[in-house]
């Protein structure tokens, strides 16, 4: 769901409305539970919240509750994740868990800086160890595009690969969708110097301004190929955020295309945007 306040300072810094006291009423049962079971499993593991429970936009009973847990063993999130989403049930859709370590943020690398992003600007903290992250607040740049977006041509290897192994068709289409259009959401902030992480905004942005994307034109120093372009509304249109004809010609159509998009899109967030943003200083 949209945050309504996500957006950059006049700084360039990264803002969103991710707060503890905007979490509404009637999700704080779902996080003290969660709270109580990592506790329990670890004192030294940390619980935080995202989405739109986080930011205050999250509605009962239609929204899920999207927790994000270190150093918590992936085993033991799943088994909590399960046994949360039964016990609160008609508080939410259910309740996910992602997982990830304490040297997922300390290493120089792009993937470790878009998850020191991601925890400073985009989750609540719950409990456990706060994670060290910049106090000041991370710029709204090509870097941080690319360490939110930078492993796509991974992921995409994955897909192809989940593909082959006769995975569920319309899971990995969800999949392809949304990772495929965060990509497009960090090259739109990138190309008209915003922040955006929104899905629906960027698709609509991209579409209205393809052709002269694909240009590369208005000297912008940014460029892609115009099949690139194509490929978020081939994903959008085909998976419809994960209700995918189950087929394999289609997801794996909607596959491959996203392959080519991810070599595009590393290669702006590599060289050519970080070009771009470097130069306006």
């Amino acid at each position: 769901m949209r945050d309504p306040a996500e957006g950059m300072t006049a700084d360039g810094i990264i803002v969103t409305g991710a707060a503890r006291d905007r979490v509404p009423r009637r999700f704080e049962p779902v996080l003290a539970d969660a709270v109580t079971a990592v506790d329990a499993l670890d004192q030294a593991a940390s619980l935080y919240v995202y989405g739109s429970v986080a930011t205050g936009q999250a509605r009962p009973g239609q929204s899920d509750v999207d927790l994000l847990t270190v150093d918590v063993p992936a085993k033991a999130t799943s088994a909590l994740a399960a046994e949360l989403t039964r016990r609160h049930r008609g508080v939410c859709r259910a309740v996910d868990i992602a997982t990830t370590a304490s040297a997922d943020f300390g290493r120089p690398t792009d993937e470790c800086y878009g998850n020191r992003v991601f925890l400073r600007h985009y989750c609540v903290h719950l409990t456990g160890p706060v994670q060290p992250v910049e106090p000041g607040g991370f710029a709204a740049d090509a870097r941080a595009a690319r360490g939110f977006n930078g492993d796509i041509a991974d992921r995409a290897v994955r897909w192809q690969d989940a593909l082959r192994a006769d995975a569920n068709w319309a899971e990995v289409a969800r999949t392809i969708a949304r990772k495929t259009l965060l990509a497009v959401a960090g090259l739109v902030s990138v190309h008209d110097r915003t922040w955006t992480t929104d899905r629906a905004t960027a698709a609509a942005r991209w579409r209205n301004s393809s052709t002269a994307l694909a240009a590369g034109s208005g000297g912008t120093g940014y460029s892609c190929s115009a099949r690139s372009c194509s490929t978020a509304r081939l994903v959008t249109s085909t998976c419809s955020w994960g209700a995918a004809d189950s087929s394999a010609a289609t997801t794996g159509a909607a596959a491959t295309s996203c392959s080519k998009l991810s070599s595009s899109s590393s290669n702006c967030f590599g060289r050519r945007c970080a070009i771009k943003v470097s130069k306006s200083g």
